[in-house]
């Protein structure tokens, strides 16, 4: 699985029991392995990229606040993807 994408599902983990949408999501990627993000992105509907966006954003925000500059630069790779 790409590299982003392993953050990504890393992160989506606190948000899975809150959210029924980001389940699904975590679950598409771990049914999927995708092998890219491009792939991933290409796969999700336009609310799962919607929900995506604002977590990906609040979670880049976060990263680089706490100095985590990679998770920031690996979640930023999604991000971009999904407009």
């Amino acid at each position: 699985m790409d590299q982003s994408l392993t953050y990504l599902q890393e992160v989506l983990s606190n948000y899975t029991e809150e959210i029924d949408a980001i389940r699904d999501i975590d679950e598409k990627i771990s049914t999927n392995q995708y092998p890219s993000e491009n792939l991933f992105s290409r796969d999700l509907d336009e609310e799962e990229s919607r929900i995506l966006r604002e977590i990906i954003l609040k979670e880049i925000h976060h990263a680089n606040e706490s100095g985590d500059h990679e998770r920031g630069y690996q979640l930023h790779e999604v991000y971009e993807l999904l407009y």
